[in-house]
Order: C-alpha cells, then sequence, then structure tokens
C-alpha cells in the first residue's frame, strides 16, 4: 500500500478483549472504493478469493472456509455480516466502515466476538485493506 496510510486502532485499551479492529486511509475517494466493494472482486479482496457479493440475509463463502451471511449493507457508509473461521466455528460479526477524507478513504474493519487466535485475525484483516486498496488501483 504504496500510498495509503496504515494504522489500527490507537487504544485498544477500549476494545473488548474478543475483538479485533484494524484500519487504514485509502488513496481513493469514498465513491470509488464503495464501487469497488460493490463487486465481486471487491468483496474477493475483502473477504477472500471465492466470496461473492449477496443481498441482506443471503450466505457467503470463501475458498478458505470461512463463510457467514450478509447481515447489512448501507452504500459508502458500513457493510455489516456473520462470520466463521469454518463450519463448525462459532458465529462472530464483522463491520466494515468507511468514511470520506477528503480525497481519500478512511476504512475500519472490527471484528466482534472472535474465538480464537486474534494475531492473525488481526494480519487477516490488514490484508484484506491492503488488498482493498491495490482492487482500487486496478
Amino acid at each position: 500500500m504504496s500510498d495509503t496510510q496504515q494504522a489500527e486502532v490507537v487504544d485498544e485499551g477500549s476494545i473488548a478483549p474478543d475483538t479485533v479492529e484494524v484500519s487504514a486511509l485509502l488513496s481513493h475517494d469514498l465513491k470509488h472504493v464503495w464501487q469497488v466493494l460493490s463487486t465481486n472482486d471487491g468483496v474477493a479482496a475483502f473477504l477472500g478469493e471465492g466470496a461473492k457479493l449477496g443481498n441482506k440475509g443471503e450466505h457467503w463463502r470463501a475458498s478458505d472456509g470461512t463463510h457467514g451471511v450478509w447481515r447489512s449493507y448501507h452504500p459508502m457508509e458500513q457493510i455489516r455480516l456473520s462470520w466463521h473461521a469454518s463450519d463448525d466455528a462459532p458465529r462472530s460479526l464483522v463491520d466494515l466502515h468507511l468514511a470520506e477524507q477528503g480525497q481519500q478513504t478512511f476504512v475500519s474493519i472490527r471484528h466482534e466476538h472472535v474465538d480464537g487466535d486474534l494475531d492473525a485475525l488481526k494480519d487477516r484483516w490488514s490484508e484484506a485493506l491492503t488488498r482493498l486498496d491495490a482492487a482500487a488501483e486496478g
């Protein structure tokens, strides 16, 4: 992410112990980032290869076995979905929020009710932000 400043949330004391949160300032305007997220390529950048865009209540599944249900989709603001690490894993919630910052877009991903390796999930979502920024370049 050469033109992207990536910064994790500074005040980790206010984050619940079962929550991961990462954020980045993408080098593209909000409208463009949303257009990318509104495609299957953008969804794959966010959730992983194989994941497809869906409507509220529809299921999604990535090639790595992660899956869930689309919960809400607010244009140019937020995407919320349930997330399971595998078929037997408990449900957790992922929120992606977008905010305009001039000609750039602040994107945060908050993953709540995590049962597992929080550091690995933090890495996963940081990499997702990198892929999303790269998809916006495309």
